[in-house]
């Protein structure tokens, strides 16, 4: 008996069916632009083994001038077809099916030769599209479809036509975008023209026995969007030109409200997947932060779909599937939904991983296998950089010993869980917890270490990580000053207007913390609609409130500050620091910056600006609260140094940027690998 008896059920397509319900969502990893063939097959065949029922792959351009950037993978030759030939072959061999996903970007290209219905500029590039004649419309449609049939030749058990997200199709859908006067413009029916004409050739071209899913933007969330009538109209046409399945797409990428970051409630948009069931017969997906095998199966079971896509758990954890089925449903490492190594390196230029699993895309090189002479390894420090290491050890076949002067494990997590918008991660301590014992790691926590407790190992790490940089500001320590660990970690109470000094991650996320009071947005989907100005898109065209996000008073005036004179988050993450600058904009915070701190007393906060330290200026606050960095915990290391006794030094010991997991965690199960 399971416990996810809907997302386990297979699902019957006619010509063939999915041994369940899980979809590998699309993903752009970089991968197929190596042009290592051998290694974009092992990521596939990777997640084939660990039994999702049908992936998709990243979007593959149709022809140059719908490829996202220059020199992006696509599907229009021959050679193309032997190199897909590798991965089709390899997913096969190891079980599963495998979708390519056709992807057409439209304005989004990132390229002068990029195309459009209409020469109107998307924000998020910076070149102009250039508008199609009829002529040039139709060799969009026939190299759309030329790909469907190379893809098939290729092995591929169907294609997804990429229809959503604000890419080519979609931008044809909507007048945002579509100012044509034409047959392909103006009324609806000539507006979803391209999309039915594309799903109905290519079904023509590939014969019945050949998957087509078409992705449907199904809530636009940009003005001049969608309404959920013409969702359903199109959603009918579709299935009548010849679609196998319909796959949510949520949200343009240029809008401007979170649909996939962690602050975003799990399985957020599922209802509005469920608005279009029982209106076509075809199986319907949903996505969109479904990250765990119950958040799973409740939306299966109260039927908001009929399937459901997980694209980044799938990083997370290959076998996430087959861990639910076995009833391992707390070994699944959890996808977060952080973007640092995923959606941050895709916008990035650099090759997707996993900041949870940094092996994610790079199966191939890293490989944690056993190792051929065994050791005993004590690791100091229970923090991401310690676990990870004592994790991939463990797996290795070493004995490990992880130690940590803390009562709990998890380090600067335990921190992070504490910020509103940021509870995936309890789930990853707890994943961590469930590891450690699973794995047999010998675990003494609230112990410190000294050097003469670290003989008789054959192998020492130390990632103690990171302590809080001195700001050495005149009154610092008056009773109303305190550190980020003073607020996060041990809750001391704070005033009603509040200094933050520092604006970095950790002065954003004790921002965020301190304007925060009663449910957190992303544990109650109906304030966080409230919040980002979200509504039902049958009420108000493109699921955009007419009255826009009406975000709850914040619990306390904050003033962020910051040295540099620069735009505040400049450093945050290239896909969620918007997300984070709004939110506090939102929250009515003060942003200062190029400031020096001349002191603090009664008065409150004194600053000056410039290298001039002119215009002194008071910042009245209660509480004052340092977030101005850190520096390395090197104590142990350097005594062990002083000893004689060679250790690896690890994480934020190391190097003391940001709280920066995902460098922690990669390098930690990087050094475990070559033990």
């Amino acid at each position: 008996m399971t416990a996810y008896p809907n997302m386990l059920a297979p699902l019957d397509l006619g010509f063939t069916t999915l041994k369940n319900r899980v979809l590998m969502g699309s993903m752009h990893t970089g991968l197929e632009e190596t042009r290592d063939w051998n290694r974009v097959a092992e990521f596939y065949a990777d997640r084939a083994r660990g039994g999702v029922a049908l992936m998709v792959t990243g979007g593959i351009g149709p022809n140059l001038e719908g490829s996202v950037l220059p020199g992006a993978a696509m599907m229009t030759t021959e050679e193309d077809v032997a190199n897909h030939s590798i991965i089709t072959d390899r997913v096969h061999e190891a079980g599963g099916k495998i979708a390519m996903q056709i992807l057409h970007a439209g304005r989004y290209s990132y390229g002068p030769k990029c195309v459009s219905p209409s020469p109107v500029k998307s924000p998020i590039s910076p070149f102009p599209p250039n508008p199609l004649d009829e002529d040039g419309i139709e060799k969009q449609i026939a190299d759309i479809v030329n790909a469907s049939v190379l893809a098939q030749k290729a092995g591929y058990d169907g294609v997804e036509i990429m229809g959503s997200e604000g890419y080519f199709i979609n931008q044809f859908l909507v007048t945002h975008t579509n100012k044509r006067d034409d047959r392909w413009g103006g009324s609806y029916e000539n507006r979803m023209r391209l999309a039915i004409e594309v799903v109905r050739r290519t079904r023509e071209a590939v014969g019945t026995d050949f998957i087509i899913i078409y992705r449907l933007s199904m809530i636009d969330l940009i003005p001049n969007g969608s309404t959920h009538d013409e969702v359903v109209q199109l959603a009918q046409e579709i299935e009548k030109a010849g679609a196998t399945i319909l796959n949510t797409g949520i949200g343009w990428h240029e809008a401007r409200i979170p649909t996939i970051a962690t602050s975003v409630p799990r399985a957020a948009f599922a209802w509005v997947t469920k608005k279009l069931m029982g209106k076509v017969s075809i199986p319907v997906i949903t996505s969109n932060r479904i990250n765990t095998p119950e958040v799973a199966e409740e939306v299966l079971s109260t039927g908001c779909a009929d399937m459901v896509s997980l694209a980044r758990p799938m990083l997370a954890d290959a076998d996430f599937v087959n861990k639910a089925i076995a009833g391992d449903g707390a070994k699944i490492a959890p996808c977060i939904a952080c973007n640092q190594a995923c959606l941050d390196h895709t916008f990035g230029g650099k090759l997707t991983s996993c900041l949870v699993n940094p092996r994610a895309c790079h199966e191939t090189e890293l490989v944690i296998d056993k190792a051929e002479v065994t050791k005993s390894v004590a690791i100091v420090g229970a923090g991401p950089a310690g676990l990870s290491t004592a994790m991939a050890a463990a797996e290795r076949g070493h004995t490990v010993t992880l130690f940590d002067r803390a009562d709990e494990i998890g380090g600067q997590l335990n921190m992070a869980k504490q910020v509103p918008g940021k509870e995936e991660f309890w789930g990853l301590v707890d994943w961590y917890r469930t590891m450690v014992a699973d794995l047999g790691i010998t675990v003494q926590l609230g112990r410190e270490v000294g050097p003469d407790d670290l003989t008789g190992f054959d192998e020492v790490i130390i990632a103690t990580g990171v302590i809080p940089r001195d700001p050495s500001i005149p009154g610092q320590d008056r009773d109303n000053v305190l550190s980020y660990i003073d607020v996060l970690r041990h809750k001391a109470p704070v005033g009603d207007r509040v200094a933050v000094i520092g604006a970095g991650g950790i002065g954003f996320d004790v921002s965020e913390y301190l304007l925060h009071e009663g449910d957190s947005p992303t544990e109650n989907l109906p304030l966080w609609m409230k919040e980002w100005g979200v509504t039902d898109p049958a009420e108000h065209r493109s699921g955009l409130a007419p009255e826009g996000p009406q975000p709850h008073a914040p619990a306390r005036q904050v003033t962020l500050l910051q040295r540099k004179k620069q735009a505040h988050g400049k450093g945050l993450g290239k896909t969620t620091g918007w997300i984070h600058r709004a939110t506090l904009k939102m929250k009515d915070v003060s942003f200062v910056g190029g400031v020096n701190y001349e002191r603090i007393d009664d008065q409150g906060l004194h600053v000056s600006f410039g290298e001039e330290r002119a215009d002194p200026t008071v910042i009245e606050c209660d509480t004052v609260v340092l977030c101005s960095g850190q520096i390395s915990e090197r104590s142990l290391a350097d005594a062990l140094e002083v000893k004689g006794v060679n250790c690896h030094v690890i994480g934020g010991a190391d190097v003391a940027a940001e709280l920066d997991a995902k460098r922690a965690i990669n390098q930690g199960t990087r050094l475990a690998a070559s033990l």
